[in-house]
């Protein structure tokens, strides 16, 4: 089951992990990116969309 992670930083600058393993969710988050962003995504590379961090874990 696909896993992918979001890691980000909160206003107080603490970080925080998000993990999500439904598969619709994962379905409507990869629309937010470009097609480079996803074949990165799709190969396990970390993609960083403004100060957000994202991977895929397969």
């Amino acid at each position: 089951m696909p896993l992918l992670i979001r890691r980000y930083k909160l206003t107080s600058g603490l970080m925080q992990e998000e993990r999500i393993d439904d598969p619709d969710r994962i379905k409507r988050y990869m629309r937010i990116f470009e097609k480079d962003d996803v074949k990165k995504l799709a190969t396990g590379v970390k993609v960083f969309i403004e100060k957000d961090e994202w991977q895929l874990l397969p």
